[in-house]
């Protein structure tokens, strides 16, 4: 049968891919990223996008309607987007920190509250989150607001999965290891991931639509390299 799906992040790396995968395996997509453009140009069956900024108030609004109208139900919410920051600790502004946790902690926030509501048992939140997030793990500098806000969006897991478990709603976030996408590129240029995206998305793929038969509030690290 097929499900609604909606995912942030959509016009490069892994959010583009599992756009593609969904489409083809006959499922409803809704598109969300700041630039519709590529999704747009892939003319898929089944997909819906539409520009949306994580940091637009407004915004919401229209997914909130969208799903009204079109879908009533929302059976996999996929929080992939995110912003990255690469800058010494002693450069890093409250204006820095400020623009980076609005996308990857406020934004995946808010669009999980108000797609909850259409929600039903079965249906599963996926956050994408990172390694540099995870505690104990390997840190490297310049990240500093960017992987506190990743490990912000772990503890977040925790609390909605306690906070719904009667629903019967599961939430659950994978912390990545490196992946070659374009963001990992303009953070480390020239550095070589063992990991594609679109090899990554087809494990999101996966694990969106099956591992909450197997997993609850659970922070898993999907990283193949030590450390």
């Amino acid at each position: 049968m097929s499900k609604n799906i909606i995912i942030t992040g959509t016009s490069r790396g892994i959010g583009y891919q599992l756009v593609q995968l969904f489409s083809k395996a006959g499922h409803n997509v809704l598109a969300l990223s700041r630039n519709e453009n590529p999704i747009k140009e892939l003319a898929l069956k089944n997909v819906t996008t539409f520009s949306f900024d994580l940091n637009d108030t407004s915004a919401y609004n229209k997914v909130e309607q969208f799903i009204n109208k079109d879908w009533q139900r929302v059976d996999v919410l996929i929080n992939n987007a995110g912003a990255l920051l690469n800058k010494p600790f002693s450069e890093t502004t409250i204006q820095d920190f400020e623009n980076v946790y609005r996308t990857n902690v406020f934004g995946v926030s808010e669009l999980t509250r108000v797609v909850l509501p259409f929600m039903n048992q079965g249906s599963h939140v996926v956050t994408i989150s990172s390694m540099g997030g995870v505690q104990g793990s390997m840190k490297f500098p310049g990240l500093a607001a960017y992987s506190s806000s990743k490990a912000a969006v772990i503890t977040l897991t925790e609390l909605l999965a306690e906070e719904y478990k009667e629903s019967k709603i599961s939430f659950n976030v994978l912390a990545l290891g490196a992946v070659q996408t374009e963001m990992l590129e303009e953070a480390f240029p020239g550095y070589q991931a063992p990991i594609t995206a679109l090899e990554m998305a087809e494990y999101i793929f996966d694990f969106s639509l099956t591992g909450n038969k197997y997993y609850n509030g659970k922070l898993l690290q999907v990283a193949n390299s030590t450390p």
